[in-house]
């Protein structure tokens, strides 16, 4: 089993919500961003989800989408990732690592040879946002050699069968997208939330994570009485934005801000 199962089911047995936050690889610099990654593993999170930089974030908000920017200004690529993850795993073996961005970097690496090098980084799950089910049997296939998970995006629009579908090729867990639109919008409406996740859980037996909208531990408290998971994003990005020149502080506040999320959801 994944590590990513593992995961979920002691967390099951413990009775606790996972808590995953998101930032852009290479934000802010790759010493950052290490700094960063380590950071949140110490500040409680079960997962961490880095993105992938891309130049065209279609489906990221304007402060996600500019965290793209900066990194794929910066040079910073797939290998960078990969080996970011390769130092991060010399270190941490019980954290884990999901890659989530964009088909086509991928497709340039090519699946197969993404998935051998995801393995040996210590890549737990991939999220590719505008890859459909339909279009992602060749991807799933490689990964599924390596046991990586292949995580999908669910929203409040996807029907009953498009449900069922994603059931049968998803692993890992589903990432509930709580509103409608792009990452970092406002306007979380929790009832509205708990009752999708009453009815995709008729469908889908995985831990679900809720993400979008969630930005401070208030939020993540009550999202995380029903979802399996809390996942958040733009709350953290906008923090590397603001304080990258200054390595101690923007350490310290990404700290602060997951201990305050982590210790509300458990």
């Amino acid at each position: 089993m994944s590590r990513i199962f593992n995961i979920f089911k002691k967390l099951n047995a413990d009775d606790r919500t996972a808590f995953i936050p998101f930032i852009t690889a290479g934000d802010g610099g790759l010493d950052n961003c290490e700094a960063l990654v380590f950071t949140l593993a110490e500040s409680g999170a079960d997962i961490i989800e880095l993105g992938m930089p891309f130049s065209d974030p279609m489906a990221d908000g304007p402060v996600i989408a500019k965290s793209h920017e900066r990194a794929v200004a910066d040079g910073i690529n797939l290998n960078d990732v990969f080996a970011l993850v390769d130092r991060f795993r010399e270190h941490n073996q019980s954290t884990g690592i999901v890659l989530m961005g964009y088909t086509n970097p991928i497709e340039v690496y090519g699946y197969k040879d993404f998935a051998i090098r995801a393995d040996e980084a210590g890549v737990d799950g991939i999220l590719v946002v505008d890859m459909p089910p339909e279009e992602a049997m060749d991807l799933k296939k490689e990964l599924d050699n390596f046991e990586i998970d292949l995580i999908f995006l669910v929203a409040p629009t996807t029907t009953d069968e498009r449900l069922e579908q994603i059931s049968k090729l998803a692993s890992g867990y589903i990432y509930y997208v709580s509103l409608k639109g792009v990452t970092g919008a406002a306007n979380l409406n929790v009832d509205s939330v708990n009752y999708h996740l009453e009815r995709m859980r008729n469908y889908i037996h995985l831990p679900v994570g809720v993400g979008f909208g969630i930005k401070n531990a208030e939020i993540a408290k009550q999202i995380g009485q029903n979802a399996d998971a809390v996942i958040v994003g733009s709350a953290l990005v906008s923090i590397v934005e603001e304080l990258s020149s200054d390595k101690d502080k923007l350490v310290t506040k990404v700290g602060n801000l997951a201990k305050e999320i982590s210790n509300a959801i458990t």
